[in-house]
């Protein structure tokens, strides 16, 4: 779901983005800052990280980058179902802690989604949506290091998020240090064909389509009411009335058809 929405999301800004990086962003005051951890970021995954993504993605077949992707967006529902609660949405609450369970065990420790296979289908919380949900403002844009795209809210609700996933408490080391590397490069694979859709200024661009994803996440994929899905509109009869006297040209054309031949 996460990915489809960024994918989404790239691709709605692929028309505008060339118009926008002239202009400052109201979401961005620390821009320039954000721009040189965007160029330590972006150097590093142009050099390392991308490289790696390109190698795993081309020796690991499909299948098998389904099943590892599967296995950590399973990990994930412990915390989806933690911040439901917190967010008092004991529905979500209760299809995140069904899925865990059935993709822990008919999906054999959740490399299958047995549970979306089912139907069984929910939204995916975190504590940065919870600090939303108790009113804490978004926060100006920020890019961290290594970590990436974020805001000031996210950034304060990612050590709750650290302790709600349970590669936290692998006590082996080099279990969870793999894990985690494995993790990355997952996503970062994942990302390789959405980013051929990237135009204009590469940083703006970016910026733009995480937030817009990051508030459709929050907002549960509410992006506010359609005005001209309401009733509300307020008409009289002045606005469906048609100018009935012709056009100058078609005036002329008439009067040319009337007219005698000399």
């Amino acid at each position: 779901m996460a990915r489809a929405i960024l994918l989404g999301a790239v691709m709605s800004m692929a028309g505008c983005a060339s118009t926008q990086t002239a202009e400052s962003n109201p979401d961005d005051p620390w821009e320039g800052f954000n721009r040189k951890v965007f160029v330590f970021n972006d150097t590093l995954d142009r050099y390392a990280l991308k490289p790696i993504a390109q190698g795993y993605d081309y020796v690991t077949p499909s299948p098998v980058q389904t099943g590892v992707g599967n296995f950590f967006a399973n990990l994930g529902e412990v915390g989806t179902a933690f911040n439901s609660v917190l967010q008092w949405k004991w529905g979500n609450a209760g299809i995140a802690s069904g899925r865990f369970m059935i993709n822990s065990t008919l999906g054999l420790a959740g490399l299958v989604d047995i549970a979306t296979d089912m139907g069984i289908t929910g939204r995916e919380e975190d504590f940065g949506q919870t600090l939303a949900v108790w009113g804490v403002g978004e926060g100006p844009y920020l890019v961290l290091p290594l970590l990436g795209p974020s805001t000031v809210r996210d950034t304060a609700g990612r050590p709750v998020d650290m302790y709600t996933d349970p590669v936290t408490y692998v006590e082996d080391d080099e279990v969870a240090y793999g894990l985690t590397f494995l993790r990355i490069v997952d996503k970062r694979a994942a990302l390789l064909d959405q980013e051929r859709l990237i135009r204009g200024d590469r940083y703006s661009f970016i910026r733009d389509a995480w937030l817009q994803q990051r508030r459709f996440e929050v907002n549960d994929g509410d992006m506010g009411d359609d005005p001209f899905a309401s009733d509300d509109f307020d008409f009289d009869d002045s606005d469906f009335a048609f100018d009935e006297q012709p056009d100058a040209d078609e005036a002329d054309g008439e009067d040319s058809e009337a007219a005698p031949t000399p």
